[in-house]
């Protein structure tokens, strides 16, 4: 599933760093975070390798 915005994006690479060990997961917060405990380690490697072209900073929620 590609990410729907820059954000979304950004804190999917934050969470596959830390599910690879490259970053603590106590420095992980809010949608990281969550991505990180739900989330398996090819489906953060798909969303964070969406391309940020085009994409909002955040989605809006309507």
């Amino acid at each position: 599933m590609p990410a729907k915005s820059k954000a979304q994006q950004m804190a999917a690479g934050a969470a596959l760093s830390a599910k690879r060990g490259d970053r603590k997961t106590g420095a992980l917060k809010g949608a990281s975070r969550s991505m990180y405990e739900s989330m398996s380690e090819k489906e953060l490697q798909d969303m964070a390798s969406t391309s940020q072209k085009g994409k909002p900073v955040h989605k809006s929620g309507r």
